[in-house]
């Protein structure tokens, strides 16, 4: 008898779960990966899309090169979600399950912070950040802000890199010296759990002139006046905004009645949800670790072990311990990396790799075997 699993969201965790119950059970799987999209992009990427670097088109991975042993993948829109029975209904049809997995990521909603829309930018989308391939050239003197409006948001450290890659944009077009760049976040360092990174982040900062705003957050714009509001009520003059927009999960998870505080909460150790047989992992979670591919990936990694283990009857796997690793650009082509454990021990902890070409080539060569792993390319 074969496995049912359905997985919902065919990102990093999607991804990385469908890979690897395909790889252990093969013929007697029987997994249904649903996305709305027809591709896959990899976050960082967003920042070649949005400094003209490559176009949208050269950086997504189309699902359709999918080829996997007892995986079907739909592009259907998901409708409805009923975790009681794990049944999903899309556009297409419905979908029952043994096992489902909610692995949806966070959407964004831009109209949570007035005048956004209307007076500012936001790179975190790939629709952002080809929109700003078009802004950017067109920016060549004044204040550029980059500013977070809301918390929780993925990829902690994308805010510090959009400000670094913007000062090496703004100095290859030699306009740089009349271009102010300040970059507003609600920590008090700009990657808390990893103090080595933080103080080598703020050098950074100092050594481009880049002023740094900590534990803020922009509440508004005022398009009119140019002015981004902050959380305690002071304003900073604008010419170019980069925001971070509030995250939230998808319309359709909140309408399933999973969500607690505005996310699915999950068991940190196995990732399951309060409902028999229904995980969630990725972004969509509440779980203690940041938003980010690889975290997603990691509880991936921990959902695919515990579902093969009831599946033959084998003791349950080692519960997850919250490490991962996120790269930094820190601009000059040089990247830095941040590996940070958040579930084994009573605090957070982090290692930081100080940046180097090495390092660049290294995330080359993660996106590489990810491509080849997931895609076959």
């Amino acid at each position: 008898m074969k496995l049912r699993v359905l997985v919902l969201g065919a990102g990093f965790g999607g991804l990385e779960l469908s890979t690897i119950l395909s790889d252990a059970l093969a013929d007697g799987l029987d997994l249904t990966l649903i996305d709305k999209s027809d591709s896959f992009i990899f976050g960082f990427s967003k920042f070649d899309i949005m400094f003209g670097r490559k176009t949208p088109d050269a950086v997504r991975l189309h699902y359709h090169h999918i080829v996997k042993r007892g995986v079907r993948i739909l592009r259907e829109s998901i409708t409805a979600i009923d975790p009681e029975t794990r049944r999903v209904t899309t556009d297409a049809g419905v979908h029952d399950a043994d096992v489902l997995v909610i692995a949806l990521g966070a959407d964004y909603d831009l109209t949570a912070t007035p005048g956004l829309i209307e007076g500012g930018n936001e790179f975190y989308s790939v629709e952002g950040a080809t929109q700003l391939r078009e802004i950017l050239p067109k920016f060549s003197k004044g204040r550029a802000i980059v500013g977070v409006t809301s918390a929780p948001f993925k990829c902690p450290p994308a805010p510090s890199e959009a400000a670094l890659l913007l000062h090496d944009y703004l100095t290859e077009r030699g306009v740089r010296d009349v271009c102010e760049i300040s970059i507003v976040m609600p920590f008090g360092i700009p990657i808390p759990p990893a103090p080595a990174s933080s103080k080598a982040l703020l050098a950074a900062f100092a050594e481009r002139r880049i002023m740094f705003v900590p534990k803020r957050l922009v509440r508004a714009l005022d398009p009119t006046r140019h002015v981004a509001i902050l959380d305690d009520g002071s304003e900073m003059p604008f010419d170019l905004f980069l925001g971070v927009p509030k995250h939230r999960v998808p319309d359709v998870v909140a309408a399933s009645g999973m969500t607690d505080n505005g996310w699915i909460l999950v068991n940190p150790k196995n990732l399951k949800t309060s409902f028999a047989n229904v995980y969630a992992i990725g972004d969509v979670a509440s779980v203690g670790t940041p938003k980010a591919g690889m975290f997603a990936e990691a509880a991936a990694r921990i959902v695919a072990a515990s579902v093969i283990a009831e599946f033959e009857g084998k003791e349950a796997p080692a519960p997850f311990s919250g490490a991962g690793s996120c790269y930094v650009e820190f601009g000059h082509d040089l990247v830095g990396r941040v590996d940070v454990d958040f579930l084994s021990g009573p605090s957070p902890t982090g290692r930081f790799f100080e940046p180097s070409i090495a390092l660049a080539n290294e995330k080359r060569h993660f996106e590489s075997i990810r491509q080849a792993r997931w895609f076959g390319l």
